[in-house]
C-alpha cells in the first residue's frame, strides 16, 4: 500500500515537473517571438520610412509655394525622426552606422528649421535647393541599399536573433547578409561627411563635438585604458586584451577582452581624454532566466554607483528573452534630467552586466542651475486632453526639437487603453512633446 502511495506521489511529482518545464519553455518561446517581432517591425518600417523620405524630398524640390513647402518639409522631419528611432531599435551594436545616423540627424535638423521659417519672407536660397538635391541623392542611395537587404532577408527567411548567435560563434569578421547590407549602406553614405551643409561647417557627429569640450585635457595611456576596461567588465586581470586607437572623429580607445572562463568576449570604447567608457558589450551564450527583472534592476543600479554614476533613477525597464534592459536618468533636486541618460543591460541567468551605453550622459551631464517652475502641477494638468486618465506625474528636464533644455511636467496617462507620455512646459503651459508608449509585440498561436 505504502509502495503504491509512493509511486503515485512520484508520478504526480514527475508530471508537475514536466508541466513546469513546459510552461518555462513556452514562456521563453513567447519572449523570443516578441523580440524577433519587434526587430522585424522596426526593420521593415525603417525601409518604408526611408522610401517615404526619398519620395517627399523629390516632391519638395518641385514645389514653389510656402503653402506646400512648409508642410512637406515638416513631413520630412517627422519621417526622419521615425527612421532614426527605428535604427536605434535594431540589434546592430556590432555594425557602425554613425554616417547614416549623422546623415539623418542633419536632414532632420535642416527640414525642421526650414519648415518653421517664414518662407514668404525668407524663401529657399539656391544653396538650400542644392542641399535638398544632395539630401535627395543620398536618401535614394540608402533606400536602394535597404531594399536589397530587405529582399535578401525575405528570400532567405533570416532572423534578427540569429545575428547574436552567429556573432558569438564567429572567429573571423561576421559574414551575414543583414550586417553586410547595413555596412554597405553606411559606406555609401560616407561621402555625405565631405559635403558642406552650412557656411564653413562639415558634417560631424554633434555628440562627439560636445563631448570633446566637456572632457579633461589629459589623455590616458593604453595601459590605463586596459585597467579601466577590466574594472567595467568585473575582471581583475586578463591575458588576452587588445587596445587600439580609433580612426576618424573623437580620439578613443577600442578594447577587446577575451574571457575563456566565462566563454565570453567584451567590446568597449572609451575616450582617450579622461578615460570615460562610452559603451561596452559582453558577447556570450545567455541561458535560462534565474533572477527577476527587479533583482536585475538593483544590480544595474549598484553597477552605476560603483562607477561613480550617482543619483541615477530608473525610468524604464524591458525584458527581451533572458536579458533585462534598464534606462536611468540623472535626478537633480527631484527633477528627472532626461538628457543625462544611461542604459544598462543585465543577463537574467547570472545577473552580470552585459551592456552599457552612456554617450548621452557624458555629452550632457554638467552642473545646472534649475529654475523653479512657473506653473504648478495642477495648472499644467489643466492643459492636458480632458479624456486623458493621468496615472502619474513628475517634474522633468527634456530637450525640445531645437535641442534646447526645457523644464516640463511629465504626465503618464491612458486614452482608449493606450498609454501616453506628455510633456507640458512648466513655464508657459505649452505642449512640448507627446509620445505613445511602446507595447509588447503580440504573439499569435495558430496551433
Amino acid at each position: 500500500m505504502i509502495r503504491n502511495v509512493i509511486i503515485g506521489l512520484l508520478a504526480v511529482a514527475v508530471i508537475a515537473t514536466g508541466y513546469w518545464g513546459f510552461q518555462e519553455q513556452q514562456q521563453s518561446q513567447i519572449l523570443t517571438v516578441q523580440a524577433e517581432n519587434g526587430y522585424q517591425r522596426a526593420f521593415h518600417e525603417l525601409a518604408y520610412h526611408i522610401d517615404q523620405i526619398e519620395d517627399q524630398l523629390g516632391a519638395t524640390m518641385a514645389m514653389n509655394t510656402r503653402r506646400q513647402l512648409t508642410p512637406s518639409l515638416a513631413e520630412v522631419w517627422r519621417l526622419t525622426s521615425l527612421a532614426s528611432e527605428e535604427i536605434g531599435q535594431l540589434p546592430l551594436g556590432i555594425v557602425d552606422l554613425s554616417k547614416t545616423e549623422e546623415f539623418l540627424h542633419h536632414l532632420g535638423t535642416f527640414s525642421y528649421k526650414t519648415s518653421i521659417r517664414d518662407l514668404d519672407k525668407e524663401p529657399l536660397t539656391d544653396e538650400e535647393y542644392e542641399k535638398l538635391e544632395k539630401f535627395h541623392d543620398y536618401s535614394k542611395t540608402i533606400k536602394n541599399d535597404l531594399r536589397k537587404t530587405q529582399a535578401m532577408t525575405l528570400k532567405k527567411d533570416m532572423r534578427w536573433l540569429d545575428l547574436n548567435k552567429e556573432f558569438q560563434a564567429q572567429d573571423e569578421p561576421l559574414d551575414n547578409a543583414i550586417v553586410d547590407g547595413f555596412r554597405t549602406m553606411d559606406e555609401h553614405v560616407k561621402g555625405a561627411s565631405e559635403v558642406e551643409w552650412g557656411p564653413g561647417m562639415v558634417i560631424r557627429n554633434d555628440h562627439e563635438k560636445k563631448l570633446e569640450k566637456r572632457l579633461e585635457k589629459r589623455k590616458i595611456t593604453e595601459e590605463e585604458a586596459k585597467e579601466i576596461a577590466l574594472s567595467y567588465v568585473d575582471m581583475e586581470q586578463a591575458t588576452d586584451v587588445i587596445v587600439s586607437e580609433t580612426g576618424d572623429g573623437l580620439d578613443m580607445y577600442s578594447v577587446i577582452i577575451d574571457d575563456p572562463e566565462r566563454q565570453a568576449h567584451y567590446y568597449l570604447d572609451m575616450t582617450q581624454q579622461g578615460g570615460h567608457p562610452i559603451w561596452f558589450l559582453q558577447e556570450r551564450q545567455i541561458n535560462e532566466q534565474n533572477i527577476s527583472l527587479n533583482e536585475a534592476s538593483n544590480k544595474a543600479q549598484e553597477f552605476l554607483e560603483e562607477h561613480d554614476k550617482e543619483n541615477m533613477q530608473l525610468v524604464d525597464s524591458k525584458q527581451y528573452d533572458s536579458i533585462g534592459v534598464f534606462e536611468f536618468v540623472y535626478l537633480e533636486d527631484n527633477v528627472r534630467v532626461y538628457p543625462d541618460t544611461i542604459k544598462v543591460e543585465v543577463a537574467l541567468d547570472e545577473g552580470d552586466i552585459i551592456g552599457y551605453e552612456a554617450m548621452s550622459y557624458l555629452v550632457n551631464h554638467h552642473d545646472r542651475d534649475l529654475e523653479e517652475p512657473e506653473l504648478t502641477a495642477d495648472e499644467a494638468r489643466e492643459r492636458l486632453n480632458p479624456r486623458l486618465e493621468v496615472m502619474e506625474d513628475h517634474i522633468a528636464l527634456i530637450q525640445n526639437d531645437l535641442g534646447e533644455e526645457v523644464l516640463c511636467y511629465e504626465f503618464f496617462g491612458v486614452i482608449n487603453d493606450e498609454t501616453y507620455r506628455i510633456y507640458i512646459n512648466a513655464e508657459d503651459g505649452e505642449e512640448e512633446k507627446v509620445e505613445k508608449m511602446q507595447e509588447a509585440e503580440p504573439v499569435y498561436d495558430f496551433d
